[in-house]
């Protein structure tokens, strides 16, 4: 198996979004994972999606103009993720997390992306968490049945605050719902304190890696006080014959402490240390 490295977009929110697709490619990446955040990235899915084909075809010539491939579109409907959660206890909000993911997978399928990121709903606490679980499965089902239309395999991540918060909970999740993938981000496990072997078997379910530093207390740390062992994931990932893109994906928000990182020199340095090890006896082949 071959190393695909991506960046994403959202790493650089002050720059516009042409600068920050030209500074991934000269950082010499591969791939560009895109958010589709509301509010908080620059491409919000509200104006993507006022004409989809359009705006997909536009960024796909961006991307490719640039040397550059869509390695994941991650979508996120508003700042915060509990209104409109896939799971969400009101039907009209339910109806519109559908629509804009059949809108996310035809965006992704115009731009020849074949990976769809979500998340997994959450907890509400007006109804026991296993109605909360039971409703996030049904709905997940139905995700995944659309992405096979468009032959999109499509994962979700397990976050702090969701329905599945810690990895027992993941697996449980994937296991209920056959089809459905992970985007792996062992940092919202790190920073509440558990250790990698805690994690390490997600990496079974994992369709894309997120990257970067982590450690008990913070969801994102520089690469030199980093607590998980990427060696490590690297060389699971490599046994469990995974083929998809490991994205790095420093941050820049207030939220989580995440504005405390350089994210360029952060992510240089981690795309440097996942080249020595594509480049060593380590190396996915």
């Amino acid at each position: 198996m071959t190393l695909k490295l991506a960046c994403a977009d959202f790493t650089f929110p002050l720059l516009a979004h042409d600068q920050v697709l030209q500074l991934i490619a000269m950082l010499e990446f591969k791939g560009v994972d895109i958010g589709l955040f509301e509010e908080r990235s620059h491409l919000w899915p509200s104006r993507e999606f006022d004409n989809v084909s359009q705006s997909a075809r536009r960024l796909k010539q961006k991307v490719a103009d640039r040397g550059l491939e869509v390695a994941d579109v991650f979508l996120q409907m508003a700042l915060d993720f509990r209104p409109y959660a896939i799971n969400h206890p009101d039907v009209s909000r339910r109806e519109r997390a559908r629509a804009w993911f059949l809108k996310t997978l035809e965006y992704a399928a115009e731009c020849e992306c074949k990976h769809v990121t979500g998340l997994p709903g959450a907890h509400f606490e007006a109804e026991p968490y296993n109605d909360s679980f039971a409703r996030a499965v049904e709905e997940l089902n139905w995700h995944v049945d659309q992405a096979k239309a468009y032959r999109v395999v499509f994962g979700v991540e397990a976050h702090i605050g969701s329905i599945v918060p810690r990895p027992e909970l993941a697996e449980k999740l994937v296991q209920h719902v056959p089809g459905l993938t992970l985007t792996l981000d062992y940092g919202h496990f790190t920073r509440i304190g558990l250790p990698d072997t805690a994690v390490e078997p997600l990496v079974q379910y994992a369709s894309h890696f997120h990257v970067r530093g982590a450690r008990r207390g913070r969801l994102q740390e520089t690469f030199a006080h980093n607590s998980i062992d990427f060696k490590r994931v690297f060389e699971v990932a490599r046994a469990s014959e995974y083929r998809g893109w490991f994205g790095i994906e420093y941050v820049w928000t207030e939220w989580e402490h995440c504005n405390a990182c350089d994210n360029l020199s952060e992510t240089i340095l981690f795309r440097d240390f996942f080249g020595a090890l594509a480049n060593s006896g380590t190396s996915m082949k």
